[in-house]
């Protein structure tokens, strides 16, 4: 059943409205004329900002916020059944949605549908598929899962048919969605906290590219093992993509040829399509994931009949998103790097994208994310992580969890020390690893904050942020 309806404006209810998704469909419902409201745990830079455009938060959430004249509660995958506004509205026979069943209700009010997922890069690729459509003039409106300074946040309100949006798998959310042109940058074992295995990971990634119609257009990463079989059922176009490839047949569809990077790490190719060459891309981010990224959605944009220029100069406006290989400043000659990676292949790219730009030492602040997570690559973490010439483990994030998996940041420490020989400590606080920083770090040296929870905080710090 449909509850949000663009064209019919209604009294809509978001709990835990100061979050980065949800806070831009809350703007984007009051945009529409919706009455919009919501809660959060306490105050921050978003929730004024939603303030300031008229939206009510209230801080702290209980019951007695909702009131029987609301029409529809939002909330996030996060909150829990029994959550005390989950409860009321119930009570009150009020319809509860979840975040994903609200982006599919809205994917339903455009024509135009682009979507983005895969186990890495979705933010990166959709970031600059954004800024691809607007070079093509499309007027999208988009919404990421990072803060993009192009667009001034996460998400932009546009007046055309086209929307564009980065599509998460983790509990199935994105089979909710309504694509009609997508991504799958790659697919690898990821969130078996939820899939409980890679094979129905696999199946999850099928059914999304199954929601895509006839006459749409699914890109693909050519790496995806067993690309045949995932997508076998898929009624759309396929078309594959790739990075720089060996010298393989088949091709894939689209790939990067004579991949050349600057002092910056920043790579230049040449696009092409099977055996043609279409012109030449230069990006202003580092990385041969970067590269990779950028094809994906040079395939998508050019088979959806966005000229070349648009992709060409669209690709060239992006310069990362924050946490996305984000230089946050110097102190003492050290730079100070922020990366969002949380998955080995994730932190094996940003490594290497580090390690080219050739530092006098590599030194990493590692914050695992989950304790399923943790549990799972311990070994694939370490192997990651070996590549730095120091590294410091903070506790672990714990997000969504109870430690039930027994896993430790001590268990990792052994690892690193015995098998792979690394220097490596562990601090329970993050002020003790900004001491240990100031007093270990010299002037040559990258700093990297990595992990997808709060370690930027010590990046910040460090910088007097």
């Amino acid at each position: 059943m449909r509850y949000i309806d663009l064209n019919k404006p209604k009294k809509v209810f978001f709990t835990g409205i100061g979050g980065i998704s949800m806070s831009g469909f809350a703007l984007l419902l009051k945009k529409k004329g919706f009455q919009v409201s919501g809660s959060d745990r306490s105050e921050s830079d978003v929730t004024r900002a939603l303030e300031e455009t008229g939206i009510k938060v209230i801080y702290g959430q209980q019951a007695d916020n909702i009131d029987a004249g609301i029409d529809v509660l939002v909330h996030t995958a996060a909150v829990k059944q029994d959550h005390p506004e989950l409860v009321r509205a119930k009570e009150l026979g009020i319809p509860v949605i979840d975040r994903a069943a609200l982006v599919g209700d809205v994917m339903l009010s455009y024509k135009d549908n682009y979507a983005v997922a895969g186990t890495h890069g979705k933010t990166s690729s959709t970031s600059m598929l954004c800024l691809v459509l607007l070079e093509a003039g499309l007027d999208p409106t988009l919404n990421l899962g990072g803060i993009l300074d192009e667009i001034g946040g996460n998400m932009r309100l546009g007046d055309s048919d086209t929307f564009c949006i980065e599509a998460c798998e983790y509990t199935d959310s994105f089979l909710k969605f309504h694509p009609t042109r997508a991504i799958i940058t790659n697919i690898e074992p990821e969130h078996l906290d939820y899939f409980g295995d890679f094979e129905n990971e696999k199946r999850s990634f099928s059914k999304f590219a199954g929601l895509i119609p006839s006459d749409g257009l699914l890109a693909v990463g050519f790496g995806i093992k067993d690309r045949g079989d995932i997508f076998k059922g898929t009624s759309c176009r396929v078309i594959t993509f790739a990075g720089e490839v060996p010298n393989i047949t088949p091709l894939p569809d689209y790939y990067a040829k004579n991949v050349r990077f600057d002092a910056s790490g920043c790579g230049s190719y040449t696009l092409s399509k099977g055996t043609s060459s279409i012109g030449e891309i230069e990006l202003f981010v580092p990385g041969a994931h970067n590269v990779t990224n950028s094809v994906g959605v040079a395939t998508l944009a050019l088979e959806s009949g966005i000229p070349f220029e648009a992709v060409k100069k669209g690709l060239a406006r992006y310069k990362g998103t924050h946490r996305r290989f984000e230089k946050k400043g110097e102190i003492g000659g050290v730079t100070i790097i922020d990366d969002y990676a949380h998955h080995p292949t994730e932190m094996e790219a940003t490594i290497k994208t580090a390690r080219s730009l050739s530092p006098k030492r590599l030194i990493v602040i590692f914050q695992c994310h989950t304790y399923s997570r943790t549990a799972q690559f311990k070994e694939e973490i370490c192997k990651a992580l070996s590549e730095a010439d120091l590294v410091v483990l903070t506790d672990i994030y714990a997000a969504r969890e109870v430690n039930t998996y027994g896993i430790t940041p001590e268990n990792l420490v052994e690892i690193l020390r015995d098998k792979f020989g690394k220097k490596v400590y562990h601090f329970s606080s993050f002020g003790e690893i900004e001491d240990f920083c100031l007093e270990n770090c010299s002037t040559g040296d990258m700093l990297i904050t990595m992990g997808a929870g709060d370690v930027v905080k010590i990046a910040d710090e460090l910088l007097g942020h």
